[in-house]
């Protein structure tokens, strides 16, 4: 069996669940947690008897995104290369996801925000609590949504509902995310939920799910890396920003940010 550092990992019935553990900071992710991930995930691909798998966390949050008190993005300490972050890390963890052979359903515990929210659409299946707030906040610390989430909120939200929920913050509720389609099912035990789905693709034919999965994301998302080198760009442009700086501290502050444009 692997060791993790920031997650938890076990194999059910022919299903690998992994869980995300670092509740402490409401799953954020450093850059241990996305290896972490990938290297399950992929794990998980390469072992003949799993069939699927199941991401879910511990605690109140599912993910909460990036936790900013990883060095690799403190502006406070001086200019940060967030496209680097964007192209080393999230995209990594995206595409593991993504490019899984085996189906990965999420089990949405909590508060799914920022890339924690990239993370949770990324799935193929999804199962959420009911009331569970989805939340973008980039523009809150003078970012832009990134981990393909400007590709998925367009897509399935429209242009003018997606621009609004990227920019304002405000955050959606379960039961509107599933009225939009990014999830599933809404569930008062989202991870047995999940599991009993995941048990039905263990029966199907492995082949078969592989290339229904392959064919579907082909006919939807054919565009989707032009979007991920986009956002990359944005990013590292933001990320040497006043206003990012300003962002992190007001939030590390917990104060209203100044922001300037700069």
């Amino acid at each position: 069996m692997n060791n993790y550092e920031t997650i938890k990992y076990e194999i059910k019935e022919g299903t690998a669940l992994i869980t995300i553990n670092r509740p402490q900071v409401y799953n954020a992710l450093n850059v241990q947690g996305k290896l972490d991930i990938i290297s399950a995930i992929r794990n998980a691909n390469k072992d003949p008897s799993i069939r699927s798998i199941v991401l879910t966390a511990e605690g109140k949050a599912f993910c909460s995104g990036q936790d900013l008190n990883d060095r690799n993005v403190d502006a406070t300490k001086g200019p940060v290369d967030i496209g680097h972050t964007i192209e080393t890390e999230w995209n990594p963890l995206i595409d593991s996801i993504r490019s899984s052979e085996k189906i990965v359903i999420a089990a949405i515990n909590g508060v799914c925000a920022g890339a924690g929210l990239s993370v949770a659409l990324a799935c193929d299946l999804k199962v959420s609590l009911p009331g569970i707030r989805y939340i973008s906040g980039f523009s809150q610390i003078g970012l832009a949504p990134d981990a393909g989430l400007s590709f998925l909120l367009v897509r399935q939200m429209g242009y003018t509902k997606a621009l609004e929920f990227g920019l304002l913050g405000k955050p959606l509720l379960a039961e509107v995310m599933l009225e939009y389609n990014f999830i599933n099912k809404i569930s008062e035990s989202p991870l047995d939920e999940a599991l009993s789905m995941a048990r039905e693709i263990n029966n199907l034919a492995p082949l078969s799910v592989k290339m229904v999965k392959k064919n579907f994301q082909y006919a939807n998302e054919k565009e989707l890396g032009e979007v991920l080198d986009r956002e990359k760009y944005v990013q590292r442009f933001l990320g040497f920003s006043q206003d990012y700086k300003e962002g992190v501290s007001a939030f590390m502050e917990k104060r209203k940010p100044q922001f300037k444009g700069l």
